[in-house]
């Protein structure tokens, strides 16, 4: 397409002559460096949603670290500290199967993101959340999380109402059920910014806005380049001489794709969870997670880590 869009103005203006088809490069200059501002507005703004869903799950990785320690080292019951840490897993696996689904505006769909998909699968995609959540819930719990809608707030909850039975049993003290509510409270603090982040996407005004840009640029970039190559037919000699407007066809190509690829790379940056090559690993982390807790426990069957395809991890 960027080829048909460069080839056809200088047909055009050196074969049918029509020479009004020039525009001044004054102005396409001024609308190359507007879209240059708000293509490089989209991507510093979609670059942050992704390092923020990083350092969400990065936190997540510390609290449930933290969680494991606590739920060992306070609770005597090696019973009760398993079903603690167990649940913690259905909680991990519930939010990342959430953060997977499918949101309408999501790009992942998309032509240029779709061909990669192939080349890496998706955990989250592949098998069911039932399947995955019987592994960590016993029946009751299991038929009772599946009936909610957010699934991950009720596992938490059914994590706090342990511990206050725990409390009440008296197997811990006041100040460790503080410490692992606190803790539970920061869990539903990163569930929640996790969720926003996939529920609210990238504003659609400044992203119609710069794709409207950057496609009306690449249409009007290669008249406004004509006059100007025309120009230095006057400086060259040679086979060059009356024929240096057809360098407007790959000049305008690299340029356009330039813009176009940039805006792409905000495309696949602005939503972190979708599914994309791009995505920040939470199924890695949920397995690292998974990991670290079940080696607390005392267990030495581990699940294996996932390992990239194709130098992509998920």
């Amino acid at each position: 397409m960027l080829l048909l869009m460069g080839i056809l103005p200088v047909v055009l203006y050196q074969y049918l002559n029509l020479k009004w088809l020039g525009v001044s490069w004054t102005v396409v200059a001024l609308l190359g460096t507007a879209t240059a501002f708000i293509v490089g507005f989209k991507n510093t703004q979609t670059y942050n949603r992704t390092l923020d869903a990083q350092q969400i799950w990065t936190s997540i990785l510390n609290s449930s670290r933290s969680w494991g320690t606590m739920s060992r080292d306070f609770i005597n019951n090696t019973g009760h500290t398993k079903k603690l840490v167990y649940r913690h897993f259905a909680w991990l696996t519930a939010l990342r199967y959430e953060m997977r689904s499918y949101r309408v505006w999501e790009t992942s769909g998309k032509a240029h993101n779709a061909e990669y998909q192939k080349y890496y699968s998706i955990p989250e995609w592949e098998t069911d959340l039932e399947t995955e959540l019987a592994k960590y819930l016993d029946a009751a719990e299991l038929k009772y999380i599946l009936s909610t809608k957010n699934k991950a707030t009720q596992i938490m909850a059914l994590q706090s109402k342990t511990l206050k039975q725990l409390y009440n049993d008296q197997e811990i003290v006041v100040l460790q059920f503080v410490d692992m509510q606190r803790t539970i409270k920061d869990f539903y603090s990163h569930q929640g910014r996790s969720e926003q982040l996939k529920d609210s996407p990238y504003p659609r005004q400044y992203a119609i806005i710069n794709s409207l840009l950057v496609r009306f640029f690449c249409f009007l970039l290669p008249f406004g380049m004509l006059k100007e190559f025309d120009k230095l037919n006057e400086t060259v000699e040679g086979i060059m001489k009356g024929n240096m407007v057809w360098l407007v066809i790959p000049f305008s190509v690299i340029i356009s794709w330039m813009y176009m690829a940039l805006g792409q790379v905000g495309d696949s940056t602005e939503n972190p969870f979708e599914g994309s090559a791009n995505d920040v690993p939470i199924s890695q982390i949920s397995r690292l997670i998974e990991n670290d807790l079940r080696e607390m426990l005392g267990e030495t069957h581990l699940p294996p880590f996932l390992q990239p395809q194709h130098t992509i991890i998920l």
